[in-house]
């Protein structure tokens, strides 16, 4: 009888450690996932994508050791929507935040942020296992329970605000915008500098668990300013100042951070278990180079929304390929939870699709069908499907063929009107299914 129950409990025993032996491998087969993004970046604002005033060697570097996209796009034209989208997974206009077209510091938009209502990437990636670390810009919400420590970050160093002074860090509304998870904190040094600087110190820390490192730079958001600038007196617009020569050592201060951080994944041999996505939040404005798109920042024309954007996974993603297919951000999100199995805490739908099939080459591309709507700073609305684009701005409403028009420069909607009218009646379908928009 006691040897019957001995064995039965020295089996229970075995199976309980290769229970738990295989859920630790699978863990540890789970890449380690570091998302950048930039900030008001053209889309020919890499030397990579076209820029030939100066020269990004680090990132088109990184381009070039994985996949690259042509057809990438942002979630919306300005700061706040498009962090939404990326933190939720779903447009912009599913949840009240991403209404607010950008966030900003005065009391109107303060009740506005990111709350465990609607759960971020990093909750549920901390919740499927991961550790999770926020560098950067946040611009969700300004109370303690939209901060990043609150909406599933383990750790945060950044700002709250849309922007901050590169040298002094005061941000919008000219008081102390930069903290270490809850706690000001008042390191010298240049901004774009001490982000990378907080995400290398991160990678080098000992991680017992996969690691999810979003790096969200401001550069090269206004204000321009280049690290031997004077700050901003109070009295300045953060919108004035600023030359090509400074814009162009802003970006050679984020290209030289994200060398620092890729330098830093081979010191520690963590490159062959890491993902890299490198992307930006919106079309550029005045030092930019928008690739000869038309319009700009704020806009739903493709210079406000397509973005440079491009994946690395050293073993995983052959390099060097360019790649047509449509992507948005909310399929980074998709991208990031199902690499990381942390689909199951998920509540709402996503919108985004995972890209896994187009990164690893299981397909060549997805057919997409995506749609943006402005409405506080401008009234436009837009859908891509296939290669058709349907835009309606201000002045009216057009049909464009990408493929054969990036530019935008052809109006087919009155030589195609079935097309034209079928893209409108599907928008207006769509729009039914969101949040409606709040006015200024």
């Amino acid at each position: 009888m006691f040897c019957s129950t001995y064995a039965q409990l020295k089996k229970s025993v075995i199976l309980i450690i290769l229970t738990i032996f295989v859920y630790a491998n699978a863990q540890s087969q789970r890449p380690n996932i570091i998302f950048i993004m930039t900030d008001d970046m053209g889309y020919g604002d890499l030397s990579g994508y076209g820029r030939k005033e100066y020269l990004t060697p680090s990132l088109d570097k990184l381009a070039s050791q994985g996949m690259k996209f042509v057809n990438a796009y942002s979630a919306g034209p300005l700061c706040t929507p498009t962090r939404t989208a990326l933190m939720t997974g779903r447009y912009p206009a599913r949840t009240p935040v991403g209404l607010i077209e950008p966030l900003t510091s005065t009391k109107r938009d303060s009740i506005f942020g990111l709350t465990s209502d609607y759960p971020s990437v990093a909750t549920l990636m901390k919740a499927g296992g991961y550790e999770t670390a926020l560098v950067g810009k946040w611009h969700l919400g300004f109370l303690p329970h939209h901060r990043p420590v609150k909406n599933g970050f383990d750790y945060f160093f950044g700002i709250h605000t849309g922007a901050a002074d590169y040298i002094s860090h005061k941000g919008d509304g000219r008081t102390h915008d930069l903290y270490e998870n809850d706690t000001p904190v008042y390191p010298e040094g240049y901004l774009t500098d001490l982000f990378s600087q907080k995400a290398v110190a991160f990678i080098k820390q000992k991680h017992n668990k996969p690691f999810f490192l979003t790096i969200t730079y401001t550069a090269p958001h206004w204000p321009w300013q280049g690290s031997n600038d004077k700050p901003y007196a109070d009295s300045i617009d953060f919108r004035k100042g600023g030359s090509p020569a400074v814009y162009a050592e802003m970006m050679r201060s984020l290209d030289d951070g994200v060398q620092s951080i890729m330098k830093t994944l081979d010191d520690e041999q963590l490159s062959n278990q890491t993902m890299v996505i490198f992307t930006n939040d919106n079309g550029g404005e005045r030092y930019s180079d928008n690739g000869g798109l038309t319009n700009a920042k704020g806009t739903l024309w493709e210079g406000g929304i397509r973005v440079p954007a491009f994946v690395r996974w050293t073993g995983k993603i052959n390099p060097g390929v360019i790649t047509q297919q449509v992507a948005i951000t909310m399929d980074w999100t998709a991208t990031i939870l199902s690499l990381g199995e942390a689909n199951a805490h998920r509540r709402f739908p996503l919108d985004g699709i995972d890209l896994m099939p187009i990164l690893t080459g299981a397909k060549k591309t997805i057919e997409r069908t995506i749609y943006w709507r402005t409405f506080q700073r401008s009234k436009q609305k837009a859908i891509r499907d296939g290669n058709w684009k349907y835009l309606q701005d201000e002045k009216g409403e057009y049909l464009f063929n990408l493929a054969a028009d990036q530019k935008e420069k052809n109006d087919l909607k009155a030589k195609e009107e079935t097309i034209f009218t079928f893209l409108k009646e599907k928008y207006a379908k769509w729009e039914k299914t969101v949040l409606k928009p709040i006015p200024l």
